[in-house]
């Protein structure tokens, strides 16, 4: 790691000790959570879907549904999930919105045969940045929402690549995750990732890499070096940790954590200090 490198990561190092421990009891008392699960958490190297890693995701919400708490999954995985059944690699913006037809059918009914084992039916809801900036759209999509989780219902919320150009893009589903999380003010958001949190460097290429624990007053720092990582293609991190602070300054905290990682939301509902926290920023802020 570069002095540079170094000197950032320690920066990135210390937050108000009793922030951090407040925020964690915010996190394990959420009523309501979205969940992100990202392309690598549910597909294998040939991008096709990986039943052991969607089957763990499952598994690791039915868990916390158990506990009480409602879930909303955003999931990705649709477009590589076509990729892989066809064999095709999407080249062109129409070829990606087709491939996601083709995947989010196989996406969708792999999470109603993983759900059955936990007698929990999902419901699929495609969302477009129109749905998210429109008043009475949102209000709309938030109603369904309100009634499918009054119902025991899991909805599987992704964004509409069939539809989705340029001009109505969301961007991607830590983006939507954290707009979805904003827009109907639930008490945590979690991105589930194939790394364990938000590091110094990057951990897949550095072994002094340290995890982050915890994101609040050492923002500027944290950024600092998710950017020299992102720089060694490490990239997709910055996104989360932008959406993730997002979310913190409108009061929800937010995990960034390994999909991977044994019993990970039961951990995250037992205030264990799991992946790396964003402390929740706003008028009481140590900032």
């Amino acid at each position: 790691m570069s002095e540079g490198a170094r000197q950032r990561a320690d920066g990135a190092a210390s937050v108000d000790p009793e922030r951090v421990e407040a925020a964690r009891e915010a996190a394990a008392d959420a009523d309501r959570v979205v969940v992100k699960a990202g392309t690598n958490s549910l597909t294998d190297a040939d991008s096709r879907l990986d039943p052991e890693k969607l089957d763990k995701l499952v598994d690791d919400i039915a868990a916390l549904r158990e506990r009480g708490t409602d879930v909303l999954l955003v999931s990705s995985g649709a477009i590589g999930a076509g990729e892989g059944l066809l064999g095709v690699d999407g080249e062109t913006v129409e070829e990606d919105q087709a491939l996601s037809t083709v995947g989010q059918s196989q996406l969708m009914r792999r999470y109603s045969e993983s759900f059955d084992r936990h007698d929990t039916t999902t419901a699929q809801l495609l969302l477009t940045e129109h749905d998210l900036a429109n008043p009475e759209r949102f209000t709309n999509a938030q109603n369904t929402v309100e009634t499918l989780l009054d119902w025991g219902v899991v909805p599987v919320i992704n964004e509409n690549d069939a539809v989705a150009t340029e001009e109505v893009r969301i961007g991607d589903n830590d983006m939507l995750s954290s707009s979805v999380a904003i827009g109907l003010g639930v008490d945590l958001l979690v991105t589930l990732t194939d790394v364990g949190g938000v590091y110094t460097a990057n951990p897949k290429e550095d072994p002094d890499a340290e995890r982050i624990e915890a994101v609040g007053a050492n923002y500027g720092a944290v950024e600092a070096a998710v950017e020299d990582s992102a720089a060694a293609r490490f990239g997709g991190i910055r996104t989360k940790v932008r959406r993730a602070r997002a979310a913190a300054e409108h009061g929800v905290p937010a995990v960034i954590a390994g999909s991977a990682e044994p019993d990970v939301l039961d951990r995250i509902a037992d205030g264990d200090p799991v992946g790396t926290l964003f402390v929740p920023v706003g008028g009481d802020s140590d900032e």
